[in-house]
């Protein structure tokens, strides 16, 4: 779906990433036949690094999104302001698990649809309601390949955090 284009676009450091070939053993698991040309996948994370200011830091994290791999997920949101669900437009179930994932944790997150040569084309607001994505979690369009997309996505991400953040805080005092 993209994301480990999406850290390398713009992590600062030279990303840690743990791609492998796709086998026949990984048949039924992951799936690429809606992906031409793809031969490898993401086997645990893909890591990068972008400074936003001096006293913020993201670390980047593009993790398979397949529910197996939700005990590797609670260790690295430890910490996180907020995360990112990027989306493949041929692939829209894949989104479901960290949808879910990152709801039920109550972690705020937007999502990400990423626009490329050969993915079909929705509005957001189609996407919206075929992954019943709540209205306060905000829609992006992105290219994962280009830099300032990526970075309009992680600026997205924080804004929304510090946003629910406050709102959290303001409905605490009222209550």
């Amino acid at each position: 779906m993209g994301k480990t284009t999406l850290v390398g676009a713009v992590s600062e450091i030279e990303p840690l990433t743990t791609e492998a070939v796709m086998t026949v053993a990984g048949a039924g698991i992951d799936d690429a036949s809606k992906v031409p040309g793809k031969e490898s996948t993401t086997v645990a994370m893909d890591f990068g690094r972008i400074t936003m200011a001096d006293d913020l830091i993201l670390y980047l994290f593009g993790t398979p999104g397949q529910t197996r791999f939700w005990f590797m997920w609670d260790e690295l949101i430890r910490g996180a302001v907020g995360a990112a669900v990027l989306v493949d437009t041929r692939r829209l179930t894949d989104a479901f698990a960290p949808l879910d994932y990152f709801e039920n944790r109550h972690l705020p997150y937007l999502v990400a649809i990423n626009c490329f040569d050969g993915a079909p084309r929705y509005e957001p607001d189609e996407v919206r309601e075929a992954l019943a994505i709540p209205a306060r979690v905000p829609l992006l369009m992105c290219d994962a390949r280009h830099r300032e997309s990526v970075k309009a996505v992680l600026i997205g991400v924080v804004e929304h955090a510090m946003a629910t953040l406050v709102a959290e805080h303001e409905a605490a005092a009222v209550g």
